[in-house]
């Protein structure tokens, strides 16, 4: 017994030796890679000056200048059987405008795109119980950053016609670290009126690892839920969507089947907003499903 207690004890000792040495190997590496990478952005004066984690945060969530994209994969569960009814794929796809002054906005440009997958199939579905199922589509969505009270503010600009609107950021998004990951957690707590006289009402949580680049397979993730009604072709009544999602950096790096759909259907959202001048060219169009018509 004495020889197995210590056995355990010295092989409990490597494990922590090599947890450790890789823990200062992930470290150096991640310096060395921040030593090597020269940001777009670098030599302007509101790069320079933002605050480390709102670099961080933005840097992750919409890059460095070429575009990103987030692939979500996740289900629609009613509530409160729990009940799995659809399940769902989708992407956005994102850039960054760090501007050339300090007081200037940053602006992060994005499209996102999501459709309604057969449980047992996985088919992305366009039909249910006679009814047309069409994706849930954003043609863009503007949002501007800053950090005030070590939380990170995003004012949303969406919408076209006469429904533009600003979705002011009122509680901010808070984070912390866990060891070397960044947390970052946005709860959104949605009330507002639609055309029709409804008032639509929702809660969204988003949770956001950011793990050192090196360390981990997949670096940034993302964790979302939502709790409201069901879309209007789907029935009535509440329901919980679950995604889970992670940032590529290129289409090659798609699932085949979530591409293969973007081609077809949604060919546009595969590359984000180019600048602000589309985006205003964009509100002058037509509402998408996205914006609760």
């Amino acid at each position: 017994m004495k020889h197995i207690a210590t056995g355990l004890l010295l092989g409990l000792f490597f494990l922590l030796g090599c947890k450790e040495e890789k823990s200062t190997s992930i470290e150096k590496e991640e310096e060395k890679r921040t030593r090597e990478f020269v940001h777009p952005s670098e030599d302007k004066s509101s790069y320079k000056n933002a605050p480390e984690a709102l670099k961080i945060w933005v840097n992750a969530r919409a890059g460095t200048g070429d575009a990103v994209h987030w692939i979500a994969e996740g289900g629609v569960y009613e509530y409160p059987s729990g009940k799995k009814l659809f399940g769902m794929i989708g992407f956005d796809s994102s850039t960054i405008i760090w501007p050339d002054t300090p007081e200037g906005k940053i602006t992060h440009l994005t499209r996102k795109t999501f459709a309604y997958t057969d449980v047992e199939t996985g088919e992305v579905i366009t039909e249910y119980n006679g009814k047309v199922v069409a994706p849930i589509a954003y043609p863009y969505q503007m949002i501007t950053y800053r950090l005030e009270n070590n939380r990170i503010y995003g004012d949303v600009e969406q919408g076209v016609g006469d429904r533009v609107q600003l979705i002011e950021a009122k509680e901010g998004i808070p984070y912390r670290k866990m060891g070397n990951t960044f947390i970052f957690n946005a709860a959104v707590f949605l009330d507002f009126p639609l055309p029709s006289g409804n008032q639509y009402q929702a809660w969204e949580n988003y949770d956001f690892f950011i793990h050192p680049e090196g360390s981990v397979e997949e670096p940034h993730q993302m964790s979302w839920q939502r709790y409201g009604q069901l879309p209007k072709w789907a029935g009535s009544g509440p329901a919980i969507i679950q995604l889970y999602s992670w940032r590529v950096e290129s289409h090659d790096e798609f699932p085949k089947q979530l591409l293969t759909w973007a081609k077809e259907v949604k060919p546009q959202w595969l590359n984000p907003p180019k600048d602000v001048a589309e985006v205003r060219s964009l509100q002058k169009g037509e509402a998408g499903d996205g914006w609760g018509r």
